[in-house]
């Protein structure tokens, strides 16, 4: 039996459970230490998500990891990576979503499904190997790591494209939360229009919520609200990917043998809690716990990925999917600014 086979199987028992415990404490540990390292620099713009594929790969590229920590790691990037995304749905409710205002909601829906779509395009165009291309347009298009990490739920690349797509949308990220409020003025917008802007073509939710606030509590209130809308489209986006690829995976394949693609059900647990915060009225200290939680789970899920990733292959992907990541910074930018422009922001 393979890892990725156990990982998949329940956990009825104290036994079942014991060959995972060496992985999960090794994930936990690293994801421990990234978020102590972001509560330890003050700087909450700083993700613990991303500190945590960063201490993975430093772990696994100067460690022979024994092969008693395998079992966890595994189930550390399938059933605590589903559950950190399910909660996810916690963190946003219908009513945010529906005060943005119509305009807006398009602007932001319109702004993510061109960059997806022009990313795939380019990618294509320019050779970037297309598990790749996926990874960096999710991350791109909607809300950086954590896309990324659920986007490979579906297009199941391997932890090298994982790594490098997620330094993609970090680094031009930053780039944007530190460019971003240098530009609202020359580019003529108010606190509304900046906010919407930032949140509808920066990468990362805290990268967005360090470059909106800048401009004042509006524009900090707008960004976060049109960025969680980009967050509550992963779910549509995974769903269409799925689809997608078991349509293109239908053909047999040169062995006549049918390629499976895994339909990403977890994706309804993070509708299925969001509507549910739409309903209850979560208490602030339990949600701020819950919100502690969810960064801690995908916090694992990245470090599982970082332990598996190796620098080696990483730097033999070459220049391209870095190019490819900033034709998306630029694309999203200047498409969300134009969308801004058109719906007279």
């Amino acid at each position: 039996m393979s890892f990725s086979d156990w990982a998949e199987r329940p956990y009825s028992s104290l036994s079942g459970l014991k060959p995972l415990l060496p992985g999960l404490a090794l994930t936990a540990t690293t994801a421990a230490v990234a978020l102590a390292i972001r509560s330890a620099t003050g700087w909450m713009a700083l993700s613990p998500l991303i500190l945590s594929i960063i201490l993975g790969m430093l772990i696994r590229n100067t460690i022979a990891l024994p092969q008693i920590v395998e079992t966890g790691i595994q189930f550390s990037l399938k059933r605590i990576l589903r559950a950190g995304i399910i909660l996810l749905g916690l963190q946003v409710t219908v009513t945010q979503i529906l005060s943005l205002g119509g305009s807006a909601l398009i602007m932001v829906t319109l702004t993510l499904v061109a960059t997806f779509l022009a990313m795939r395009l380019a990618g294509r165009l320019m050779g970037v190997d297309r598990q790749l291309t996926d990874l960096i347009a999710a991350g791109t298009s909607v809300c950086g790591a954590s896309a990324v990490i659920a986007a490979n739920t579906v297009v199941r690349g391997r932890q090298e494209h994982v790594a490098y797509a997620v330094a993609c949308v970090t680094l031009f990220g930053s780039i944007s939360m530190i460019a971003y409020p240098l530009l609202a003025v020359p580019l003529g917008l108010d606190e509304r229009a900046y906010g919407l802007w930032s949140g509808a073509t920066i990468h990362e939710v805290a990268q967005v919520v360090a470059a909106s606030f800048q401009a004042g509590d509006v524009a900090g209130q707008f960004g976060t609200i049109s960025k969680l809308t980009r967050v509550v489209l992963l779910a549509p986006l995974i769903m269409t990917l799925a689809i997608a690829m078991r349509s293109d995976a239908g053909a047999d394949t040169g062995e006549g043998q049918r390629v499976s693609t895994p339909m990403p059900w977890f994706v309804l647990g993070f509708i299925a809690m969001m509507l549910v915060n739409s309903a209850v009225s979560i208490p602030a200290d339990m949600s701020r716990h819950i919100v502690m939680l969810t960064n801690f789970l995908l916090s694992m899920a990245l470090a599982a990925m970082g332990l598996q990733a190796n620098i080696g292959k990483l730097r033999a992907e070459g220049w391209r999917p870095l190019a490819l990541g900033a034709f998306g910074w630029i694309f999203i930018a200047a498409f969300g600014y134009a969308a801004l422009k058109l719906f007279g922001f």
